[in-house]
């Protein structure tokens, strides 16, 4: 299902900066308890859900979500990391939906993205 979720997060609805629990994109998790959506978080780390196999569900939705987060943060940059990005999910969903041009850096197979806040009356695009 990578493939199509890749095409479905390329919609408009998909580049609108919201709460994940509302937002209208197909990737967005609207299931976790609401501590998750309800904390600032400054550094989110990407390591599952387990994807090496086709039957496995893969982090389509996880690294769009945290790219979520890290955008509707009131004021400052969230630091993510995306573990197994020499895989073909980590690393295209990574680069489309956490951006190339929030990417700081690569060690090993982590990858580092800095995505600052999107809120607070600023105009930026979904990425750079």
């Amino acid at each position: 299902e990578a493939v199509q979720l890749l095409h479905l997060g390329k919609e408009e609805n998909c580049k609108v900066v919201t709460d994940p629990r509302s937002s209208k994109c197909h990737l967005a998790i609207k299931t976790f308890p609401d501590e998750v959506y309800n904390t600032e978080w400054d550094v989110i780390m990407i390591d599952a859900p387990t994807g090496y196999k086709a039957e496995l569900p893969g982090r389509m939705t996880a690294i769009y979500t945290a790219g979520l987060l890290a955008r509707n943060k009131r004021f400052g940059d969230t630091d993510i990391f995306v573990h197994d990005i020499d895989r073909w999910v980590e690393n295209k969903f990574s680069m489309d939906f956490l951006c190339e041009g929030y990417w700081k850096e690569e060690v090993g197979r982590i990858r580092h993205f800095t995505i600052p806040s999107h809120r607070g009356g600023v105009e930026r695009p979904f990425c750079p």
